[in-house]
């Protein structure tokens, strides 16, 4: 089983070693969307739990959800990059993430479950990919959002003080 903790450690981290080739700003700029899903996925595991859709069966710490590794390190920083490629264009947005999302339920999922790491239980690969292109078009949308009120123009209350 400790080879499974390093497997998590490197799931988690080896994301976050993409980071510095992001740019500050566009961390900055895309953070909302990432934030807004990580925050979601969170909610989401506790749904799934509840429902049994998959089970984690290694988790770094016994005190933390087992999906952590996926969702601070995949998740959040595939968010960002993705956001990166595809912003301001919603079809390539949506190809992408079908893409990623359909990787990571098939061969992903498959690889897991060999690891003994997690499996799915009462959700089928398909159902996992329409969960996460849901989620991905939430996302979408928060960051749209999110890109709308920065841009929006400052009062002169706000230009004078600030």
């Amino acid at each position: 089983m400790r080879k499974n903790k390093m497997i998590l450690l490197v799931i988690l981290i080896l994301p976050w070693l993409s980071m510095p080739f992001l740019g500050k700003r566009t961390i900055k700029r895309l953070y909302p969307g990432a934030l807004f899903m990580f925050v979601w996925v969170g909610v989401e595991s506790i749904l799934a739990k509840k429902r049994v859709w998959w089970r984690i069966y290694e988790k770094l710490s016994p005190k933390i959800i087992g999906e952590l590794p996926f969702m601070l390190g995949p998740f959040f920083v595939g968010s960002l990059w993705i956001l990166k490629f595809t912003v301001g264009n919603f079809i390539r947005y949506l190809f992408l993430n079908l893409i990623f999302d359909t990787l990571f339920a098939y061969p992903g999922m498959f690889i897991l479950k060999r690891l003994g790491i997690a499996s799915l239980i009462r959700l089928r690969p398909y159902q996992m990919v329409l969960l996460f292109m849901g989620k991905s078009v939430i996302m979408y949308g928060v960051q749209s959002l999110a890109n709308k009120l920065r841009k929006k123009p400052k009062s002169l209350f706000q230009k004078l003080f600030s």
